[in-house]
């Protein structure tokens, strides 16, 4: 029942974010229920694209199967294995797939490694000029007399490094070397400027940008250049890699034609590319739902990337192939909801005040009440009852058991939802009577 290995931090975090109904930023793995049978291969594949590969992998599942719960568990799965990390929300509107400078933007806020969770672009590449510096230095036959040669000699090695991508985006290398030695003059206005632009931030000043040498935006032919920097970056400072999620593409059904078939191109490429072997160190993870995959306004409009990712799902879906460029998720049923609750219950009473009472009060049956409560409100829909669920079980339950001496769930509380405290496609969900009932929200 005690979790000893989870640190009062972690489990203080995992508990805050269910009570807010929010996905957990990390120990996933206490609540990742149903995903055993798949993790020997994803963690194989992770290590597979740390000695230099690249692999495409699409995810499908319905709405509430727990897509999102299942990138980031991955994520912070890459991230325990050396793994830089980052998760892209596609949209019609802020972030199109098509548009990839703009996508590599959103990838670039959102990178994380264990020690920074958001931003980490400048730690990794500050990470990189120390581990060329330690490199120059441990030359003991050719030491560097000064700073001004160990500056320099850094530079070479780093030019030499990126001799490949500087093929493709010569700017990179440029703002890098720019980057360096702006620091080295202690210029922070020159340096951060330069990251900025690194980062795709439009309209730096040109002033920063003549620093470097280079002029104008990342644009989109660009953004796949730089993106091959990163990554020799991100592997040579020590990296496993790059495990990057564009979730939500079903969002590509709800654009014009010829976005839609932009988006869906830009796929394709992504995927011919990986192939290629043009992004080593890269594991891209793409997330959507079964009509995405097999409807007419979806991946079936472009033929040659229907083909790539088609697998046969007509077999049971335990003989499911994990190794396959597209996995499905299991649908939530009632016993997974109830093997969940288990765990959030034992973790929370690892560090309650009463662990003796929590146990009583909210013992497997009671659990196995509200859960079926829950699903109650929902109109029988499992799917979409876990982040609720887990929501009221810690908040309205468990807290108040720890809180309160003579408060007893059984007695003294009662299970309601109302439609403010549900996300929109929740509301579609719980109403809905079929896939095809359920709206995707603007």
């Amino acid at each position: 029942m005690v979790h000893s290995s989870l640190s009062a931090r972690r489990r203080d975090g995992l508990l805050d974010a269910l009570r807010r109904g929010t996905v957990p930023a990390e120990s996933l793995d206490m609540l990742a229920v149903g995903l055993t049978r798949m993790a020997p291969t994803l963690e194989q594949e992770l290590d597979n694209v740390a000695t230099g590969r690249g692999l495409f992998k699409a995810v499908r599942g319905d709405y509430g199967s727990g897509k999102t719960f299942f990138a980031r568990w991955l994520q912070e799965t890459a991230s325990q294995r050396g793994f830089v990390t980052s998760e892209v929300q596609i949209s019609e509107t802020e972030t199109p797939l098509h548009r990839l400078e703009t996508v590599y933007r959103r990838l670039i806020e959102n990178l994380s490694t264990r020690d920074t969770r958001r931003g980490a672009l400048r730690s990794i590449i500050d990470g990189w000029f120390f581990t060329l510096e330690e490199e120059v230095l441990a030359d003991e036959t050719n030491a560097p007399a000064d700073e001004a040669e160990l500056l320099e000699r850094c530079n070479a090695l780093m030019q030499r490094r990126l001799r490949t991508v500087s093929e493709q985006a010569p700017s990179f290398a440029a703002c890098l070397r720019g980057y360096r030695d702006a620091l080295a003059r202690g210029d922070n206005e020159v340096a951060d400027g330069l990251i900025a632009w690194l980062s795709g931030v439009p309209n730096v000043a040109a002033g920063i940008k003549r620093a470097a040498g280079i002029k104008g935006d990342i644009d989109h032919f660009g953004a796949l250049g730089f993106l091959t920097g990163l990554l020799s970056v991100v592997r040579d400072s020590g990296q496993g890699g790059l495990l990057l999620v564009l979730d939500e593409v079903e969002t590509l059904q709800r654009v014009r034609g010829d976005v839609r078939d932009k988006g869906l191109n830009a796929l394709r490429q992504w995927m011919d590319e990986i192939e290629q072997g043009r992004f080593p160190g890269l594991y891209l993870l793409i997330t959507g739902t079964p009509a995405f995959y097999e409807g007419h306004n979806g991946v079936q409009r472009l033929p040659p990337l229907a083909q790539r990712l088609h697998v046969d799902f007509t077999t049971e879906q335990r003989f499911d192939n994990p190794r396959a460029v597209q996995i499905r998720l299991a649908n939530f049923n009632g016993e997974r909801l109830l093997e969940v609750a288990v765990r959030v219950r034992d973790i929370f009473a690892s560090a309650a005040e009463s662990p003796e009472r929590v146990m009583a009060l909210a013992d497997d049956a009671y659990l196995q009440q509200l859960a079926d409560a829950m699903t109650g409100e929902l109109g029988g829909k499992v799917g979409i009852t876990p982040r609720l669920f887990l929501k009221k079980l810690v908040a309205d339950v468990l807290d108040r058991i720890d809180q309160f001496p003579d408060f007893d769930p059984r007695r003294d509380y009662a299970l309601t939802v109302v439609d403010t405290e549900m996300t929109a496609v929740e509301r579609n969900a719980a109403r809905a009577t079929g896939v095809d009932d359920i709206e995707l929200p603007s």
